[in-house]
């Protein structure tokens, strides 16, 4: 029928070519149906909704971040509230003199001194809030895959361990010194806590102090100390037994070289420079400061 319904009037699409022997039908387009209507293209049902699945995975990486941001904002705001106060911080560093047998205060550190220390283990020192984002990172990275990785740490970090959690490790311990070194950055100035790191570091050979060990090794005022000397100094408070330049003095001449090497990439020698004072040659006493 030209109408396209069927003998008993509904509409069933009646094909004219269903009676026809298969070679004698007429062809159709491949994109269209027995009724001669097109055919929706493949995969435009799947078209549609597959944008909306792309636009899904940036909103959920969002949301983990922020989930993140405020669990560390949570944790963070624990530790603060649970560690001690580092108002007490000179007094201990007296406590530790007093232990040692040294003065207190202690003298300030000279610029060669801390512009060698500043550059091999802490170079953005004056610019961090006594911490480093990407250090604790690492730090906490490696505890939980259980390769620890104690570089990084900033001479805050290094100052509240020594005055606050000596002794004692793991990853609530770490986190612990991170709040404390904060803490400490906010409390102090740099140049306050540069004489109590001084002040409380281990030079090996039994010295704790700057000037006790700058009088034991090399018999000079800290004021006075040569580049080399400085290096050396700068160099050992971070192994002092393996770096000490008395029983293990090729590992001390290794780490001289390494924290000359660190002045120069700071800026703080040129190239030549650091090659004259690795020409300088150490010479070490017994006799300690005449003074």
């Amino acid at each position: 029928m030209s109408d396209g319904y069927g003998s008993d009037g509904y509409g069933y699409g009646y094909d004219p070519d269903a009676t026809l022997p298969y070679s004698q039908r007429s062809r159709r387009p491949r994109n269209e149906g027995s009724s001669g209507r097109p055919r929706p293209p493949r995969g435009s049902r799947r078209s549609n909704t597959r944008p909306l699945k792309r636009r899904r995975w940036p909103r959920r990486v969002l949301k983990t971040i922020a989930v993140v941001i405020v669990l560390l904002a949570v944790v963070f705001g624990g530790l603060w509230l649970v560690t001690p106060s580092v108002s007490q911080a000179p007094s201990l560093v007296q406590e530790q003199a007093v232990q040692h047998g040294i003065s207190y205060p202690g003298v300030q550190p000279p610029q060669r001194f801390t512009e060698a220390l500043v550059a091999t283990e802490d170079h953005r020192f004056y610019s961090n809030p006594g911490v480093d984002p990407l250090a604790i990172a690492r730090l906490f990275a490696g505890e939980l895959i259980g390769h620890s990785d104690q570089g990084g740490s900033t001479l805050e970090q290094q100052l509240a361990k020594n005055l606050y959690t000596r002794g004692r490790s793991g990853i609530g311990v770490e986190a612990e010194q991170v709040v404390l070194a904060i803490k400490l950055n906010v409390s102090y100035t740099k140049a306050q806590i540069l004489q109590m790191y001084a002040e409380v570091a281990y030079y090996g050979n039994n010295y704790y102090g700057l000037r006790a060990a700058s009088c034991g090794y090399f018999g000079t005022e800290p004021a006075q100390l040569s580049w080399p000397e400085a290096a050396v100094l700068a160099g050992v408070v971070n192994a002092p037994t393996i770096d000490d330049p008395r029983t293990n003095p090729q590992n001390a001449r290794a780490r001289e070289t390494h924290v000359v090497g660190r002045l120069v990439a700071v800026g703080d020698l040129t190239p030549a420079q650091g090659k004259l004072v690795l020409d300088q040659r150490l010479n070490l006493v017994d006799t300690g400061c005449t003074s």
